[in-house]
């Protein structure tokens, strides 16, 4: 599939530049899409990737999704670096990198819980500028962009195109909270952080994978915590969120790029009472 995607002209994007990068995201989308939906609620192949009594699930949906992703990009830019979860890294000449996670919530997409997606973020090289969620089942996909010339968010849901716009005035003790299961934070230290912030909020949710921090773009959700997570599993996540109105760092307020512990808030007064108790709780 020949793409006609307007190459960059230097490592610095321009606005110009941003919108062709986005449009050939969205087609990278779609070419996953035809292959996650084909498998959907549908027996499938899986392999566990963990040891002992631990299930890190990846199915034949995960590594062929991965798969069409990294040749649509190696067509139109061989230049760019290649992360993905289920393949090896790809080294390219440029500084631009693609982090991919082709089903973020297998576990759910086993079980036929449409609240997976596909991830798929374009790092400049020092932080990710363009990310884009696509819940195919559920015809939603939502993109965000941001840098220093260009910040917008957007869902789009069959069809529709609406701008995306985080909850500004939430007090935590109104506070809706999530993560994907209790289970992610390994250490005491990081279940009583998480549990001592739990407890200041109004309502929690969990299960919800990268749909969490999608609700949160879209004004429904105001925080996500979660740890234990890799690049893959939140650099898509982090223009989204960030162009829709809030922050996301790591639990001692540093950019959360390479995963870790990650808290995203709706905004900017809830991210820093969530970050006091996150920080004291886990660091003293």
């Amino acid at each position: 599939m020949a793409s006609t995607t307007k190459r960059p002209r230097t490592n610095k994007l321009l606005s110009e530049d941003l919108i062709p990068l986005r449009d050939f995201a969205c087609q990278l989308a779609d070419a996953a899409a035809e292959i996650t939906l084909r498998y959907f609620r549908e027996p499938v192949d899986v392999e566990n990737k963990a040891t002992g009594l631990d299930f890190d699930p990846v199915s034949i949906a995960d590594k062929q999704a991965e798969q069409v992703i990294r040749s649509l990009i190696s067509e139109a830019f061989p230049e760019h670096s290649v992360i993905g979860e289920e393949l090896e890294a790809k080294s390219g000449s440029s500084a631009y990198v693609w982090i991919i996670d082709p089903i973020d919530g297998t576990r759910g997409f086993l079980a036929g819980v449409p609240l997976w997606g596909t991830l798929i973020a374009l790092n400049n090289g020092t932080k990710p500028i363009l990310g884009l969620v696509d819940q195919p089942y559920l015809q939603e996909r939502f993109i965000g962009i941001q840098t220093d010339e260009m910040s917008e968010a957007s869902l789009t849901r069959r069809g529709k195109t609406t701008p995306l716009n985080t909850r500004a005035g939430t007090q935590l003790s109104d506070a809706i909270i999530t993560c994907t299961t209790p289970a992610m934070f390994k250490t005491e230290t990081e279940r009583r952080a998480f549990d001592e912030l739990e407890q200041r909020c109004r309502l929690s949710r969990y299960s919800l994978d990268c749909y969490g921090y999608c609700l949160l773009a879209a004004g429904t959700i105001d925080l996500v915590v979660e740890a234990n997570l890799a690049p893959y599993d939140i650099q898509a996540l982090i223009p989204i969120i960030h162009a829709a109105g809030g922050k996301v760092t790591d639990w001692r307020g540093a950019p959360p790029y390479q995963g870790g512990q990650v808290l995203a808030a709706a905004n900017e007064k809830l991210h820093g009472e969530a970050l006091e108790i996150l920080s004291q709780a886990a660091h003293g």
